[in-house]
């Protein structure tokens, strides 16, 4: 892309809103511009372009739940682990993410929020956007800790997040809280003029989580997992967050965590308010084997990843993967695709990703009808390679 001036991306059908329709884009210094529906004019060829010849056109996917891929975890605590899951993340089509910390000690937190800031204002082009960061810990309840270290778990503490979020600049985009904890609630009102807060890893019933709720808390982490299920007589968390409009959801589309047809009864519960995440950690596209896990050793077989006595710890695939799952699975195209970019990205506050439309920056995914990728563009620009 030639800065400064405007390059026409023509013939293609674009995923505008929720459909896709058929026509060409400007992009200039990185950004989109005007979309021009229909077939390109001859005015537009005039200038430089790329004839997409009727191939689908995708916002870059948003993740905003995301340990480690390709090797690396955010929990490593240094720039070039971070790097390393920008790099990866871009060649499948994940153009922006949180790097998410599991629980750590707060010396810990600090190393991560450090080098998700530095490799932020460091990255390399056409890398993936490191948007903010994720504290998934260490507010959590030790009965639904999963993979968590409860060695690090502790009750919420204003204080010690007032440390840490002023070490982050004011980067931490969302706090994981388990409500029913001592001091939980207060906590919750105060923190969430600063963050988005979500319930998670928490034992909590459908009346502690909808006070959360009112306290400010505004969505549900890693739905279905890790916290009460929803029973008719006892509707939990999940319950609680569906009955409150402004409260959203995320879940994960490797059909492991969650049954095919769980999936597709949580995007009719939060219709409009669900994301897509992928929860993968360091062995994200590896192969089969050992791998660390904040310490603790974990063990990838097929697409699952557990402790050593069994339980589910994290997940291995990226989010371009789950969202072409969910509609395999049964979500239709556009709330998939909606899913992994818009409904995240404005979760977050974020208005310039996810998104095509003029003024967000040009990161988006050429693919075909069925979502197989052909190139993914950040800024306009091409990565030089493309993971399969």
């Amino acid at each position: 892309m030639i800065r400064g001036k405007i390059v026409y991306f023509i013939n293609g059908y674009f995923f505008i809103d929720d459909s896709f329709i058929f026509g060409s884009v400007e992009v200039k210094d990185g950004f989109f511009g005007d979309f021009h529906e229909g077939e390109a004019k001859e005015e537009l060829l005039q200038d430089a372009y790329t004839d997409l010849k009727g191939a689908y056109v995708i916002p870059g996917l948003v993740d905003i739940h995301i340990h480690g891929a390709n090797g690396a975890d955010t929990s490593d605590g240094t720039v070039e682990a971070i790097q390393c899951m920008s790099r990866y993340l871009a060649s499948v089509g994940v153009t922006s993410f949180l790097p998410t910390a599991m629980t750590l000690p707060e010396e810990g937190i600090h190393a991560v929020t450090s080098s998700v800031l530095m490799a932020a204002a460091s990255r390399e082009k056409g890398a993936a956007r490191p948007v903010g960061i994720r504290l998934e810990g260490p507010f959590l309840s030790k009965e639904k800790k999963g993979a968590q270290n409860e060695a690090y778990l502790r009750n919420p503490d204003r204080e010690m997040f007032r440390r840490i979020w002023e070490k982050s600049e004011g980067k931490i985009k969302i706090i994981d809280v388990a409500p029913e904890l001592p001091g939980a609630m207060d906590f919750i009102r105060s923190v969430s003029a600063d963050c988005r807060v979500s319930l998670g890893h928490t034992a909590a019933d459908y009346d502690i989580a909808a006070e959360a709720f009112e306290a400010g808390a505004s969505h549900l982490t890693h739905l279905y997992n890790a916290v009460n299920p929803l029973l008719h007589r006892a509707p939990g968390p999940i319950g609680a967050a569906f009955m409150n409009p402004a409260a959203s959801a995320e879940i994960i589309s490797d059909g492991i965590h969650s049954h095919p047809a769980a999936l597709v009864a949580a995007f009719k519960l939060f219709q409009g308010r669900i994301s897509l995440i992928s929860d993968s950690i360091r062995c994200c596209g590896l192969t089969d084997g050992t791998y660390d896990l904040s310490g603790q050793e974990v063990h990838l077989a097929g697409r699952k990843v557990t402790l050593a006595d069994g339980t589910i710890a994290g997940a291995a695939l990226n989010l371009y993967e789950d969202m072409k799952n969910a509609v395999r699975f049964g979500i239709p195209k556009h709330e998939a695709i909606l899913a992994a970019t818009r409904v995240p990205a404005d979760y977050i506050g974020e208005t310039k990703i996810g998104r095509i439309e003029k003024g967000a920056y040009a990161d988006f995914v050429v693919c075909d009808e069925t979502l197989e990728r052909r190139a993914v563009y950040i800024s306009g620009n091409h990565p030089q390679s493309i993971s399969g």
